[in-house]
């Protein structure tokens, strides 16, 4: 049986050390700012992004990797003797997931294209299980059916502190942007099958830690938690305050507070945070 490699992309919100560790391979984004274009995790970090991006004029732009991109790494790790798993966000906020898929047409190497349906840590959770079975010598098959399970049993909750970035990439007009100013609404979204809808409206800060830390310990309790991601576009004093409360709440404390992915930090704005767990 032929060895797999996992592949995926650079919105997955996995540190360096766990990619060297694995051997995880990444085809990046790029990102288009004030006429300039970067590539994501080679010419930025996502701390050094949301500074460029507060300074830009425009709100930046990101693209997909080209077909080829995924061509030229397919091909390589073909001939390296791997089949290749390839796992990417969800296709609902990019077409990374199609230009992967049209690489798989293209190149010799078998490939399998996975749409997590998620992002960052939801899609860090898939790509974790996919590797480390993947070392355990599982089946192409068997790792399948395992990220089904594992994305059914994914929560992800974002909540937005500012509605500016909403408005500039058109995902809300500016009248609903200026009532929620002015009624100081925290939106608290969630991401399902791909898709993310506004669930809820908190006052405040206060208010979101304790919606999302109720929910939380409703979801796990007489469950294993088996991951929980806590990731934030400058946002790192409400993230601090929700893992406390979470804390508090059940006695869950291996929580990492990380910077999320430039994309995210694009759609959401300064101050978001991203909520992720999966617990059976």
């Amino acid at each position: 049986m032929r060895r797999i490699k996992v592949v995926t992309d650079s919105t997955v919100d996995l540190n360096e050390t766990i990619l060297r560790e694995h051997g995880i391979e990444i085809v990046p984004l790029t990102f288009t700012i004030d006429g300039q274009t970067y590539t994501d995790g080679v010419d930025f970090t996502p701390e050094s992004f949301i500074q460029k991006m507060i300074h830009a004029a425009e709100l930046p732009k990101s693209s997909q990797p080209s077909v080829g991109a995924f061509v030229e790494m397919y091909d390589r790790l073909g001939g390296e003797g791997f089949d290749v798993l390839s796992i990417h966000m969800t296709g609902g906020m990019s077409g990374t997931v199609r230009s992967a898929a049209m690489a798989a047409e293209m190149t010799d190497t078998n490939v399998t294209v996975v749409d997590s349906k998620y992002i960052t840590k939801g899609l860090a959770f898939q790509v974790l299980e996919a590797v480390q079975m993947a070392e355990r010598g599982c089946a192409m098959e068997e790792i399948l059916a395992r990220l089904d399970e594992v994305r059914n049993a994914t929560q992800l909750y974002v909540v937005v502190d500012t509605l500016e970035n909403l408005v500039k990439g058109g995902r809300i007009g500016r009248g609903k942007a200026l009532i929620g100013s002015l009624l100081h609404i925290k939106p608290i979204g969630t991401l399902k099958d791909g898709e993310l809808n506004i669930v809820n409206n908190a006052r405040s800060h206060a208010q979101v830690v304790k919606q999302l830390s109720k929910q939380f310990a409703e979801d796990v309790k007489g469950r294993t938690v088996k991951g929980v991601g806590l990731v934030h576009a400058e946002g790192c004093k409400l993230a601090e305050s929700l893992k406390s409360k979470i804390h508090e709440l059940t006695g869950y404390s291996q929580i990492e507070i990380e910077y999320t992915t430039p994309v995210i930090s694009t759609h959401t704005g300064v101050g978001a945070i991203g909520f992720t767990y999966y617990c059976e």
